[in-house]
């Protein structure tokens, strides 16, 4: 309990601060988050969906804990939770998994939520940007909290960015929570580009009404260790729901996504797509589960994970499940974990294409699909330039940066 107990002694401490600092909502959820905190510990290997993660190890290392409220302008239908409206306040822990002790550490922590609140019928024209950027000197945790918010046929896209501008070490928790009214559409991006000595824990917990679509897609373009989760439940019938995952990954690094979709009701329709590209030692970990409950029959459910291993030594753990207790479904899936192809090398190369520029180009093919079922032809085009600069490994040397040269 060694690492525990750093963070439940350190909160102790600061408890007065953070609730001088943070709103009622988020200070009445606080001691029973740490009670669970306290009983459960870090989760271990042992815990099914934590089988691929080094939680204990991630989390470790004496950080110093940010405790600095929200400031500075925010994106249009964007709101502190102190000054969000009293129905968006009540919806502030009401979606995510209470009894996981990873969201009950951010839950104990946090001292401010970003709240995204999409009024009745409003279709916003253009794309929420949350730029999140990690700076300083000192190894810095972060724990940062955001509730999205969309009203009846209320329609947004959302994307959220990662930057690290600085060398140190960075922890991030990240809980996310998503309520979605009957007819909304909401798209929501998640863009990592970090750096070595970086560590992201991001929890999304998705609630969706009738006929609402959600279209989720995380890319993991540059990164240090790096854990998903995705919890969406289809709670109205008609909904739909589109998960997408993009990792490049290479060196020593570790990229773990996690999900469960979670057909409650009938009449719903859900499509899942990762796709990894592993290079030198990196690992890689896909756990996703299709769950059908009784009664939700006429499911169409289909998950996919294909990943490739340019070397021997990257390493890829993939686990796609299905549970289903309706008869009436039609729900498949599968996974694949190979190697570059010699043919399409060879072929390559007898027209003039150098090896190294071969292997980049098969890279780049290879995770396309992700990228291209992307609506927002803006951010389309600014991935792809990511990924090619990615993969020719200019993404990492940022400005004044020496960590990765």
């Amino acid at each position: 309990m060694n690492a525990e107990k750093q963070y439940i002694d350190f909160y102790k401490e600061v408890k007065d601060t953070i609730a001088e600092r943070s709103s009622q909502e988020m200070n009445t959820c606080r001691e029973a988050a740490l009670h669970t905190f306290a009983t459960q510990g870090f989760p271990l290997p042992k815990v099914e969906r934590y089988r691929y993660a080094k939680v204990e190890a991630d989390f470790s290392p004496d950080y110093g804990i940010a405790l600095t409220p929200i400031n500075g302008p925010l994106p249009p239908h964007c709101f502190r939770i102190a000054e969000a409206t009293p129905y968006a306040r009540t919806l502030y822990n009401k979606v995510a998994d209470t009894s996981d002790s990873i969201v009950a550490l951010n839950t104990m922590l946090s001292v401010d939520t970003l709240v995204v609140h999409v009024p009745k019928g409003t279709r916003v024209e253009h794309p929420i940007q949350i730029n999140n950027t990690l700076k300083g000197e000192q190894d810095t945790m972060v724990c940062r909290r955001i509730l999205i918010i969309m009203e009846e046929l209320a329609q947004a896209d959302v994307i959220i960015t990662d930057r690290a501008t600085s060398q140190s070490r960075f922890l991030t928790n990240q809980v996310v929570e998503v309520v979605m009214h009957d007819g909304s559409h909401l798209s929501l991006y998640e863009t990592e580009e970090t750096h070595l000595l970086c560590t992201r824990y991001s929890s999304v917990f998705v609630r969706q009404g009738r006929n609402s679509t959600f279209h989720h897609t995380n890319l993991t373009l540059f990164n240090g260790h790096t854990r998903n989760r995705l919890d969406v439940q289809l709670q109205g019938e008609g909904s739909e729901v589109t998960a997408n995952g993009c990792v490049i990954a290479d060196k020593m690094q570790r990229v773990d996504n996690n999900t469960l979709i979670d057909h409650q009701v009938p009449n719903c329709r859900s499509n899942e797509l990762y796709k990894y590209v592993l290079d030198d030692n990196a690992v890689g970990a896909f756990a996703g589960k299709i769950l059908v409950r009784e009664g939700a029959q006429k499911t169409v459910s289909k998950e996919t994970n294909a990943n490739l291993c340019a070397t021997r030594s990257a390493r890829m753990y993939t686990q796609p499940m299905l549970e289903i207790y309706a008869d009436d479904v039609k729900c498949s899936h599968g996974s694949t974990v190979g190697q570059m192809d010699d043919a399409a090398l060879f072929y390559m190369r007898q027209r003039g294409i150098d090896e190294k520029e071969a292997r980049l180009l098969l890279k780049a093919a290879f995770i396309t699909e992700v990228i291209e079922s992307i609506p927002l032809e803006s951010l389309r085009d600014r991935l792809h330039v990511l990924v090619d600069k990615r993969l020719r490994g200019e993404l990492s040397k940022c400005e004044g940066c020496k960590l990765c040269q």
